[in-house]
């Protein structure tokens, strides 16, 4: 890595209930790195402001400033953090170990993405998804999550990479979008030894789906 800690606290542009803005906070608490957060009132468009849209065209949240960098995408912030910050655990640079972590950031932005992110989108803003369709997406891929995690105690090995964090937050959350965690016990192992970490930091949950208040 080439500097321990930034000159300067980062910016972090997001909203307290963003998925993709918890994997970022959630990383840069565990590295201990100072950081201030921008809350972004999304139901007001804030994110569509030409404040917002100079630091991300698509007016998508999280985005973080460091110094002179600017970088939106919550896997790519990750890679960045990784990088410069993190030791090279977090990011294995042989080509196998960093292939593996690629094959779970490809799962966040693909079946995570359009299984429990957007099951939680319907529950808990109403978003114009495909409730069921997102939640048979989100079962298929925690079979095969669950068969993966049964031999090693974190996402591609015996230690916390990006992989798992960019994973966390809304497989954590899959029961607020209807889909229950409790037929994977090898997920809610995962979870449970990710969230042992110093320095976890959770994300906010919200009283939608399964965790819906009953009358």
């Amino acid at each position: 890595m080439s500097s321990s800690k930034p000159a300067q606290p980062i910016r972090l542009h997001t909203t307290l209930l963003s998925g993709h803005g918890h994997r970022v906070k959630l990383f840069l608490t565990l590295l201990d790195l100072p950081f201030t957060v921008i809350e972004l009132n999304m139901a007001a468009g804030e994110q569509r402001s030409p404040a917002h849209l100079a630091l991300n065209p698509f007016g998508e949240v999280p985005v973080i400033e460091d110094g002179d960098v600017v970088l939106s995408d919550s896997a790519a912030i990750l890679v960045y953090l990784a990088r410069k910050y993190a030791d090279a655990s977090w990011l294995p640079q042989d080509p196998l170990g960093a292939a593996h972590v690629q094959r779970w950031l490809s799962f966040a932005a693909g079946k995570i993405a359009y299984g429990p992110c957007a099951a939680r989108l319907v529950t808990v803003f109403g978003a114009p998804y495909h409730l069921e369709t997102a939640q048979n997406i989100a079962v298929n891929l925690f079979k095969v999550l669950e068969s993966e995690l049964h031999d090693k105690p974190f996402a591609i090995g015996l230690t916390p990479t990006i992989a798992d964090i960019a994973a966390h937050s809304y497989i954590a959350h899959a029961p607020e979008g209807g889909v229950s965690l409790e037929p994977y016990p090898n997920i809610r192992a995962w979870l449970k030894r990710i969230e042992a970490l110093p320095r976890f930091l959770p994300m906010p949950a919200s009283k939608a789906g399964l965790l819906a208040e009953t009358a």
